[in-house]
């Protein structure tokens, strides 16, 4: 099934889209069909009666594809709130069979299968009730068995949240691709230093260093002159 990429972050708000979105451009540059894929995604608003998600309709479009949306985006709350609440809210169980089915359709229609996470590595899908068993954003990576790029908000307190997310990957038979460096201040003090500690601390590659409002063009440039 190994046929993609899991992104994944060290916290929400932290460019996941942005890089996948140029991660898909890159790829299709290399003259791969992509298939996009955002199996949970917090906060939609209706377009013709259909909820939609915009990070989910992003991906969608970068892949040039015609896939229903439901396959790139299964599960779509309006409520920009955490996955397990906003689907106990609405009395839906986040089935990750029912999410592997999909992936496993996208598959079939393109090289590579770009699968965007929602917040962080260990993001509650289901809290564990009588009702819903407890699982996560991780135990959906696992069913996948995708090679796993985390996107680290360069911020303060992104040290923590980085080598925590590498460790809790590393606890689980994924391959860990690699890291990016998403600049989220225009002046993060210590920058570099902080680049540096995590170069020092990650054995897995920098794959790419991304810059302050960075476009999503000069993005899949950076990737494509990387040979990614």
């Amino acid at each position: 099934m190994n046929k993609g990429y899991f992104i994944t972050g060290t916290d929400t708000g932290v460019g996941k889209t942005h890089f996948s979105v140029g991660l898909v451009h890159a790829l299709r540059a290399q003259g791969k069909t992509v298939a996009v894929m955002k199996p949970i995604a917090s906060g939609g608003n209706y377009d013709s009666g259909e909820l939609r998600n915009d990070d989910a309709q992003q991906l969608l479009d970068a892949s040039g594809l015609d896939i229903p949306y439901e396959l790139v985006n299964p599960y779509v709350f309006e409520a920009p709130v955490a996955p397990h609440l906003a689907a106990a809210e609405n009395n839906i169980e986040i089935s990750l069979p029912y999410i592997l089915d999909a992936y496993q359709q996208l598959a079939a229609k393109a090289d590579v299968v770009v699968v965007e996470g929602a917040g962080g590595w260990q993001v509650p899908l289901a809290a564990g009730t009588e009702k819903f068993q407890q699982h996560s954003m991780a135990d959906l990576a696992q069913q996948l068995k995708l090679p796993v790029i985390i996107v680290v908000g360069m911020r303060l307190g992104c040290l923590n949240h980085a080598l925590l997310t590498v460790q809790a990957i590393k606890n689980t038979r994924l391959k860990f691709y690699g890291w990016v460096a998403n600049t989220l201040e225009d002046e993060m003090l210590r920058y570099s230093e902080n680049i540096n500690t995590l170069k020092t601390l990650i054995d897995e590659p920098l794959v790419a260093e991304i810059p302050f409002n960075a476009t999503v063009q000069s993005i899949s440039q950076l990737l494509y002159k990387n040979n990614f």
